[in-house]
């Protein structure tokens, strides 16, 4: 069992490669059901911003682990009357046994932690979105059976999935390439984490040349070209990103055997047509799914589940 027990994550980059093998292990095992644990927990769940995918699956893993699951809706807490970020964490930390929190800014997530003893997980804010990636990097191991060596690339928007992308592909040996038009590109100093990480072992590359960035890869990934909070600027950003599109004649660049990867939820015919998201290469749904079995890891994993 990978040795996180009480630890926060609040970012990719606070695993370390072994303890992210580790987590895909636990993650493939809990879903072959070789692996059965159980903890008494109780998790809560603290969404600042919409979500399916996320609090369906962190709702499911836990109840499966045995534990119980409080969904905090901001609208219906204090939170939403203004009560400080600290005083709110402190409260918490004395009923819950680990607080997933899903928001807007970074820095409210890191003050969540610094104020709660319990363990603080990063369900997706602005800059971030580690869950997600370790079930990416589960469903691609799924398929080619291991992850070094391969390259994976990114077009669209340099948004919080990037951000991660870089990291996780950084941590397991993969080559990444971001491709975003010119004033998208991601974070400035993940990026630069992520090339740390990766060293000379593998290439984290940036580029604004989606047809380059695609040719020989072995997963393509997109996300919507507007994030939430971003809405208003969804139609303004069309005709930038279109050359972005992940369609049949970008995915006929790619490796013979790649597959097409999308965090959800689509907007279909703008990053991805439909034709390729239906298509052969598609593993959307199963990296839908392993979200599930990624976040039952990383619980049983931060929780000592036995």
């Amino acid at each position: 069992m990978a040795a996180l027990i009480g630890r926060d994550l609040l970012s990719l980059g606070d695993l370390s490669p072994t303890e992210v093998e580790e987590l895909l292990h636990m993650a493939t095992q809990l879903k072959s059901q070789k692996l059965k644990l159980q903890c008494n927990k109780v998790l809560g769940l603290l969404f600042s911003k919409a979500s399916t995918r996320t609090r369906v699956s962190f709702t499911v893993a836990m109840y499966q682990l045995g534990g119980q699951v409080i969904d905090l809706n901001p609208n219906v807490t204090q939170v939403s009357r203004g009560e400080p970020i600290q005083d709110t964490a402190r409260v918490l930390d004395r009923y819950l046994d680990v607080l997933a929190i899903r928001t807007f800014a970074q820095e409210d997530l890191q003050t969540f932690a610094n104020y709660a003893q319990i363990p603080v997980i990063n369900a997706l804010t602005d800059l971030e979105h580690p869950c997600q990636i370790l079930a990416d990097l589960m469903t691609i191991k799924e398929h080619f059976g291991s992850l070094a060596g391969l390259t994976l690339t990114y077009v669209g928007d340099g948004n919080n999935v990037a951000n991660s992308l870089m990291l996780g592909c950084a941590l397991v040996g993969m080559n990444v390439r971001i491709a975003t038009p010119d004033g998208y590109k991601p974070n400035a100093a993940i990026t630069e984490k992520a090339r740390t990480i990766a060293a000379t072992k593998t290439e984290v590359t940036l580029t604004n040349d989606a047809q380059n960035a695609t040719k020989g890869s072995h997963v393509i990934y997109t996300d919507v070209w507007a994030s939430m909070g971003q809405e208003a600027e969804a139609g303004d950003r069309l005709p930038i990103f279109q050359p972005y599109q992940i369609n049949h004649q970008l995915l006929s660049l790619a490796d013979k055997q790649a597959i097409v990867l999308h965090c959800l939820p689509a907007h279909r015919g703008e990053e991805i047509t439909d034709e390729v998201m239906e298509g052969s290469q598609s593993r959307i749904w199963n990296q839908a799914e392993n979200r599930m079995h990624a976040q039952k890891a990383l619980l049983a994993s931060i929780l000592g589940a036995e």
